[in-house]
C-alpha cells in the first residue's frame, strides 16, 4: 500500500468514526434513559442524580451537549471566561480559608487553543458557550487526526504497512476512545506527544522538543516526553569510546545542543508548575481533587480503598466493574510498554511514564482514559491483531466497552 492510500484510509477511518460515534451518542440519548444515580465510585451517588447540573451553565448548553460533560464544563470555561471567571465555582481551601477558583486544575494549552478557533468560528452566530464548545470539538478531532497520523508513521518501522493501520483502528476503539472526540485534551495531546515521538525517531530533534513542550501544557504526562528525548541523546553516542574525547575534545557542541532539547518538555512542566497557574493547580489538588505528581502514600491509599468500594456489591457490582475495567486497562498498557521495550524503546519509556504518573498521581480512578494516551499499547495490540481471531474478539469487545462509555458519557455518567 502505497504512502498516499493509506493517508487516504486513515482520513476516511477518522472520519467515519467521528460520524458513526456522534451519531451513536445521538441515538442512544434519544430512545435510552439511565437508571440515576450510578455507584462507579463513591462520590457518583450525589453528581449522578437529576438535575445534578442545575446551576452549570457550561455543562447545560443545548448545543453538542452530549461531547460536553464533568471536567469538560472547565476546559468550555477557559475559552469563554478565563481562568478567573467566577462562574466555574470555587472552593474553600481548609487551611487558608481563602476561595480558589476551580478552573485553575486545568492545564492551559487546550482552552487556549480552543479560545483561538473560536474566533473564526463566531461566523456561525452561536452563542459563546456553544462556539466554545464547537472549537474544543474541533481542536480534540484535529488532534486525534494528527496523533493517527503519527502513531501511523511510528508503527511503519515496527509493523507492516497493514499493521501500522490496525494499531491506528485500535486507537480509535480503545474502550476510552471516544474522549478522542469530546471536549477533553486526550485528542490534542496525542496530536502533539506522538508526533513529538515520531519525529525524535527521525532525528528531528528542535521539532520533537517545541512538540512536546506543548504536550507538557496539556497535560501533565507530557513531561514523559522527557524520556525517549533522553534515550535519544544517550543513543547517538558510542559507549565503546571515551565519553571526554566524543563530548570535549572538539567541544560536542551539537550533543550538548541536542541534551537541551531534550530536557525542554520538563522545563515547561516546571515552568507551568512555579507559575500562578501551576500553583492554582497544586493548591486544588492538595485539597480538593485530590491528585499530585507521584503521590504514593496517598495513591496506595486510595488504590486500597478503591479495592474495598469494588468489593462492596450492595449497589449492585457497579464499582466491581468500573475498578476491573480501570486495572485492565493498567496491567494492558503495562504489558504493551513491556513488550515494545527492546523494539522501540522511546516509545516504550514515554508509556512507561505514564503509566507511573498516572498509578501514583493520588487516586484511582480516571486510569482507562489515561491509558489511552500510552502508544506502545497499540503498536502490541497490532502485533497481537495478525491473528485473525485474536482482532475479531479484540475488535468486538473493545467497541462494546466504548459503546457503553460514550453512552454513559452523554448522559453526564462517565468517570471522566
Amino acid at each position: 500500500m502505497t504512502q498516499r492510500r493509506s493517508l487516504i484510509t486513515i482520513i476516511l477511518l477518522w472520519l467515519g468514526w467521528f460520524i458513526v460515534l456522534y451519531g451513536f451518542q445521538y441515538l442512544v440519548n434519544e430512545r435510552l434513559n439511565i437508571k440515576r444515580p450510578d455507584y462507579a465510585v463513591s462520590w457518583t451517588e450525589q453528581e449522578t442524580i437529576a438535575n445534578a447540573n442545575r446551576g452549570k451553565d457550561y455543562l447545560l448548553e443545548p448545543f453538542l451537549n452530549r461531547q460536553v460533560a464533568w471536567d469538560a464544563e472547565y476546559y468550555v470555561g477557559i475559552a469563554v471566561g478565563g481562568y478567573d471567571d467566577p462562574q466555574a465555582g470555587t472552593v474553600v481551601n481548609p487551611e487558608t480559608g481563602q476561595p480558589v477558583i476551580k478552573n485553575y486544575s486545568f492545564f492551559p494549552l487546550y482552552p487556549y487553543v480552543m479560545k483561538f478557533f473560536m474566533l473564526p468560528l463566531k461566523v456561525f452566530g452561536l452563542n459563546p458557550i456553544a462556539t466554545a464548545s464547537l472549537a474544543g470539538v474541533v481542536v480534540a478531532l484535529l488532534g486525534t487526526l494528527a496523533g493517527m497520523l503519527a502513531l501511523w508513521d511510528i508503527g511503519s518501522d515496527y509493523l507492516e504497512d497493514s499493521g501500522a493501520l490496525r494499531a491506528v483502528f485500535y486507537l480509535l476503539i480503545f474502550p476510552t476512545g471516544f474522549f478522542l472526540a469530546q471536549v477533553y485534551t486526550e485528542g490534542l495531546f496525542i496530536g502533539l506527544a506522538f508526533w513529538s515521538l515520531a519525529l525524535t525517531r527521525r532525528k528531528q530533534w528542535l521539532w520533537a522538543s517545541l512538540l512536546a513542550m506543548l504536550a507538557a501544557w496539556t497535560r501533565a504526562h507530557g513531561a514523559a516526553l522527557v524520556l525517549p528525548l533522553g534515550v535519544a541523546c544517550l543513543a547517538v553516542l558510542d559507549w565503546k569510546k571515551s565519553l571526554p574525547a566524543q563530548l570535549f575534545r572538539p567541544f560536542n557542541w551539537k550533543w550538548f545542543a541536542q541534551v537541551f532539547c531534550a530536557l525542554l518538555p520538563l522545563g515547561a512542566y516546571l515552568a507551568w508548575r512555579l507559575s500562578p497557574l501551576g500553583q492554582g493547580w497544586a493548591e486544588l489538588q492538595t485539597f480538593y481533587f485530590g491528585r499530585g505528581l507521584m503521590s504514593l502514600e496517598k495513591s496506595i491509599g486510595d488504590w486500597g480503598r478503591a479495592y474495598e468500594y469494588a468489593r462492596d456489591l450492595a449497589r449492585g457490582g457497579q464499582g466491581m466493574v468500573y475498578f476491573s475495567i480501570e486495572v485492565a486497562s493498567i496491567l494492558l498498557a503495562l504489558v504493551g510498554a513491556i513488550f515494545m521495550l527492546r523494539r522501540a524503546p522511546g516509545v516504550a519509556l514515554f508509556s512507561l511514564g505514564v503509566i507511573v504518573l498516572s498509578v501514583f498521581s493520588g487516586s484511582a480512578q480516571s486510569m482507562a482514559r489515561y491509558m489511552l494516551v500510552a502508544p506502545a499499547t497499540y503498536l502490541f495490540l497490532a502485533r497481537l491483531g495478525k491473528n485473525q481471531a485474536f482482532d475479531r474478539a479484540w475488535t468486538v469487545l473493545s467497541l462494546l466497552l466504548m459503546g457503553m462509555g460514550a453512552m454513559l458519557y452523554s448522559f453526564d455518567m462517565w468517570v471522566g
